[in-house]
């Protein structure tokens, strides 16, 4: 009984969503789209955090290398070939390039197993760490990355980076992503790979000593880490329009640790709620840097206010959540409705009294 309750409250819950997705699609103007559009990309990009280092343990810094990698090669391959030439005017396209144009959904693929591919070749020998050592070997992963992009000219444009990158991430692209990356995510977790994962997390001698494979295991998150990574980044160029290496520093790595340290390491629910929170805060503190009229006063604005204001108000969420929002639970309708029903008593019997 329960379980047909769940199915029927989770497809509702699925239509309204999709319903509040077509209405904003419609409606909203580009400036809100953007911000949704955000939410959903960073949800992509928690997830393939949260599997690294929240599921498996394995404290990465390297997502900024990673979604570099998916962007530059989703943003090169739909690129039109009038707006590479314009592009690289400093040094010609390479010619493979120069002259390829593919559709979006083939051109995010490539990118996505290009970028687990690198993945690969960097989690096998760098995974041999542990700790602050492996987050060190990741972060100078990602830099190498980056510096490979700014030199590699004929391939990436260099420091100037690549404009007029189609528009083609809309709600649908974001959204229909970040629906299979949550679907995904949670068949992967609650299969022998997903235990074997948290077994690693949580002891890596006991898990060694039942037979689970270490270094496979380990690769094999970073690998699916780095493919999601790819894939939000692809997402993420597309959106913005214009990419260059300065994009792909450590703070866009930071800002997906705090996504998953503040929704909760090792859950899923945790961090789609956290990439919500934490994209919509940051635009709509924005009013902070600007001057405010208060009609009898004017209160100058201060360059990066905003941030200052966030930060704090994420320290006091981390103080009386200190192991994030969701910690490492998942949304249940049991678990809500049981809470729904323990606050209906309460005023069940002050209207009786």
């Amino acid at each position: 009984m329960k379980k047909k309750r769940n199915i029927y409250l989770t497809i509702i819950s699925l239509l309204i969503v999709l319903g509040v997705i077509t209405y904003a699609h419609f409606t909203f103007d580009a400036y809100k789209l953007r911000i949704l559009n955000l939410c959903a990309v960073y949800t992509v990009l928690g997830l393939s955090m949260n599997l690294i280092y929240g599921f498996t343990g394995l404290f990465s810094l390297g997502h900024a290398g990673f979604m570099a990698v998916g962007a530059y090669a989703t943003a090169l391959l739909t690129l039109p070939v009038a707006l590479k030439a314009q592009n690289f005017f400093l040094k010609p396209i390479v010619e493979p390039l120069a002259n390829v144009v593919w559709p979006f959904f083939p051109s995010l693929l490539f990118a996505g197993l290009l970028t687990a591919f690198i993945g690969f070749l960097i989690g096998a020998p760098a995974l041999r760490l542990k700790g602050d050592y492996l987050a060190i070997a990741t972060l100078g992963f990602a830099e190498i990355i980056r510096i490979i992009i700014i030199n590699a000219q004929t391939v990436t444009n260099g420091a100037l980076g690549l404009k007029g990158i189609p528009a083609t991430t809309n709600l649908w692209w974001s959204f229909g992503t970040a629906a299979v990356t949550i679907i995904f995510m949670i068949f992967l977790i609650n299969s022998s790979y997903g235990r074997a994962f948290k077994a690693i997390r949580e002891d890596e001698i006991a898990a060694e000593s039942m037979g689970i494979s270490l270094f496979k295991h380990k690769v094999l998150s970073f690998t699916i880490g780095a493919f999601f990574a790819g894939i939000g980044g692809g997402l993420l160029g597309n959106l913005l329009g214009t990419i260059d290496p300065a994009l792909f520093k450590f703070t866009l790595t930071f800002n997906i640790l705090l996504i998953i340290v503040l929704g909760g390491i090792g859950s899923i629910t945790g961090t789609v709620i956290s990439a919500f929170i934490v994209t919509i805060a940051g635009e709509v503190l924005r009013f902070l840097d600007q001057s405010i009229n208060l009609g009898f006063v004017v209160i100058p604005g201060v360059t990066g206010m905003r941030m200052v204001v966030f930060s704090l108000l994420l320290m006091i969420v981390v103080l009386f959540f200190r192991h994030g929002l969701m910690g490492t639970n998942e949304f249940d309708w049991d678990r809500l409705i049981d809470m729904l029903s323990s606050f209906k008593k309460p005023l069940r019997k002050r209207r009786e009294s």
